[in-house]
């Protein structure tokens, strides 16, 4: 199932956009990234917003057994740094994107605007790089030198917010904004925005349960929007109501661990729905970055503090299993961060 077919799915009522993602998935026996014929494909013109989402489903081969977890136990993770803007948030993105224009909304002389910590901010722009729109970010201050670079490479506007207010601050902010001139902009709000977790339930899901065969048991996912972690475990569930989801945040209001939110103390997303969470694991900022540094010396894999919090977590509901197939989200890689001086 491609990105386009996701986008159609987002704006359908849950059942309906089930009923047709299982028939682009084939029925979950349909593996997303069979064999073919490569020589074609490479000649094949392809658009950069088709490459969102197909991402990899890659297994921990070496924390899990070295934490003494069942070999019976299967731990995976979507590798969302493979997409083109180099974060999940790709896919919200498009799908809000879409959406708009699809409803008149999002039109030429609109400028985009929305908060952001950098990755859906990055997202946003590049995508409207491709369509020709302007984009305007509201982000904490105190967001990496390489995120500012990267919005400022795809020609974003950015407006910075009180860095002790954090993603909260951000949205406070261009709610201003956007009530001073409503005419000019087209407010994306990724937090409550029904299209962010409608992105993932018709297409995270299915790419999730597609290339487990059908077999995930547990799913555990940061949360900041929710987008992820609501519309992948909305699908999973639809799936298999056994599925069980588990929410990854703060261990704190004080503890910042970048694109997470300790919602006890936070401003809580419209589309969030703690119904259908079944546990919340809070992860400490420290134990985050340490396994951000185990996840890139031990596994090759070189990401962000949110994914390994999400890792943190996600070894901890492992451990408990005697069996079953865990799967998380690495929201990005780790490239953007090296200013802040943490590997070095």
């Amino acid at each position: 199932m491609h990105q386009t077919q996701a986008v159609a799915l987002g704006r359908l009522a849950p059942d309906v956009a089930l009923e047709r993602a299982l028939h682009a998935s084939g029925n979950g026996h349909h593996h997303a990234h069979e064999p073919h014929d490569h020589h074609a494909y490479l000649h094949r013109p392809v658009s950069i917003l088709d490459r969102v989402g197909d991402t990899p489903l890659l297994r921990l081969h070496h924390l899990p057994a070295a934490l003494g977890i069942s070999p019976r136990v299967e731990v995976y993770a979507k590798a969302e740094w493979f997409n083109p803007g180099g974060s999940v948030k790709d896919r919200p993105a498009l799908h809000i994107i879409a959406a708009a224009e699809a409803a008149g909304l999002l039109t030429p002389d609109k400028v985009l605007i929305d908060s952001t910590s950098g990755n859906t901010g990055i997202a946003y722009a590049w995508i409207a790089a491709v369509k020709g729109y302007r984009v305007k970010l509201v982000m904490p201050a105190n967001v990496s030198a390489e995120r500012r670079a990267i919005l400022r490479a795809y020609g974003a506007e950015l407006v910075f917010s009180d860095p002790l207010e954090g993603s909260d601050g951000a949205i406070g902010l261009v709610r201003e904004l956007v009530e001073a001139k409503p005419e000019r902009y087209f407010y994306a709000d990724q937090y409550n925005n029904p299209a962010n977790w409608q992105a993932h339930f018709g297409h995270t899901g299915p790419e999730i349960w597609t290339q487990t065969g059908g077999r995930v048991t547990h799913f555990v996912a940061g949360i900041g929007t929710s987008g992820t972690l609501i519309g992948t475990g909305r699908f999973l569930k639809h799936m298999n109501p056994g599925v069980r989801v588990i929410g990854v945040e703060p261990e704190d209001e004080l503890a910042v661990i970048e694109g997470l939110k300790h919602l006890e103390t936070a401003i809580v997303p419209g589309i969030y729905d703690p119904m259908l969470l079944d546990d919340t694991v809070h992860v400490g900022p420290d134990e985050a970055f340490r396994m951000t540094r185990r996840l890139s010396q031990e596994e090759g894999w070189f990401v962000g503090f949110s994914a390994g919090a999400a890792v943190v977590a996600t070894l901890q509901v492992a451990s408990t299993l005697d069996e079953g197939i865990v799967v998380t989200v690495l929201p990005d890689g780790g490239s953007k961060y090296l200013s802040l001086g943490k590997w070095e």
